[in-house]
């Protein structure tokens, strides 16, 4: 090829306009949630691509731009799609409800995406636009009940074993999280939110508090609180978000809290005053190091390891391992003065 065609390619190449997508996630719906990036990218979008519900939702948003509604089960059409469009040289918005990368398009694109032979270095360029999930907006509507661990689970079993689910479920009702059911019921899906009660109970009091959220932020926004036995009566559906608290959630004045362990530390009743054994800034004396100590004595006075493990609630396997390794002396103090508390 001569200088000239050389040159000549690399002008056209220079010229081919570059396509883009962006994994948009839109949050709870309204517009005054949605981040300032989240409008940025649509607003520089070419193409919008997404579920029939989520465009109703960025309607105001969408004047001059080209729409291509997707059914409910047509995830992978839709990045396909937004692939398609990007490699033609366009800037595409491709939207979830919520957050992209929880429980929305960010997967199905990247598993479309690495199919078709996209690597980071392709002309294709991905952004993926976070926003705030299902979770946080219904934790925000009933109060404060995230404040301490939890995780998100979908009863979903359309590409998910429900032995899996199951199982998940099982786990994080012992481990005492707070868990934010994700489509927790649909209207041929209706036994699976039974089977999470059932689970539970076996964990959890009958009394352990719930708030159900439908369509939060939304127009026809609903917020129910109940208990762990008598959930299933409430009206659950596919628009709505189940949070089950844990051992120390309470509800009070309308509000679900889960605290965040201060009073582990610090007797509230008497002005946030340390309690006898604690030190302000450092680990709990049931924190890692003081509790290695205290199952050292334990075994020391005579506990098998698999008393140990029951009186613990932890596998036989992880107390002999924790057991065979010795706590260095002063270790306890010394990890205390290099901690904080946020």
């Amino acid at each position: 090829m001569s200088e000239i065609d050389t040159g000549v390619a690399a002008a056209e190449a220079e010229a081919s306009p570059v396509g883009k997508i962006m994994l948009v996630g839109i949050g709870p719906g309204s517009v005054e949630h949605m981040t300032q990036r989240a409008r940025d990218a649509i607003a520089e979008a070419d193409v919008v691509v997404g579920y029939v519900t989520y465009i109703k939702l960025v309607a105001d948003l969408l004047d001059g731009k080209e729409v291509v509604r997707k059914g409910m089960t047509e995830e992978l059409d839709r990045a396909v799609h937004a692939l398609e469009a990007a490699r033609a040289g366009k800037k595409v918005a491709l939207i979830s409800s919520g957050d992209a990368g929880v429980y929305g398009m960010a997967g199905p694109t990247y598993e479309v995406l690495f199919q078709a032979g996209w690597t980071p270095d392709d002309p294709v360029q991905l952004e993926i636009v976070p926003g705030a999930s299902a979770l946080n907006a219904c934790a925000a509507l009933v109060g404060a009940p995230l404040t301490h661990d939890f995780c998100a689970i979908s009863l979903s079993d359309l590409l998910t074993p429900w032995p899996v689910i199951a199982r998940r479920l099982d786990a994080v009702a012992y481990a005492d999280f707070v868990v934010a059911l994700y489509n927790p019921k649909s209207g041929r899906r209706t036994r699976q939110i039974v089977e999470a009660q059932r689970l539970f109970l076996r964990h959890r009091r009958p009394d352990t508090p719930v708030a159900i959220v439908k369509s939060a932020y939304r127009r026809r926004q609903h917020i129910e609180f109940t208990t762990l036995d008598k959930m299933t009566d409430s009206d659950i559906g596919m628009l709505s978000t189940v949070l089950i608290g844990n051992s120390s959630t309470f509800v009070r004045d309308g509000l679900m809290v889960t605290p965040r362990g201060y009073a582990n530390k610090y007797d509230v009743e008497q002005g946030f005053e340390t309690r006898d054994g604690e030190k302000a800034g450092r680990s709990l004396s049931t924190g890692l190091l003081g509790w290695l100590e205290t199952l050292q004595a334990q075994h020391t006075e005579g506990h098998t390891v698999a008393d140990l493990a029951r009186l613990h609630r932890l596998p036989v396997e992880y107390i002999a391992a924790t057991l065979a390794e010795p706590v260095e002396v002063g270790a306890v103090a010394a990890v205390g003065e290099a901690e904080g508390e946020g």
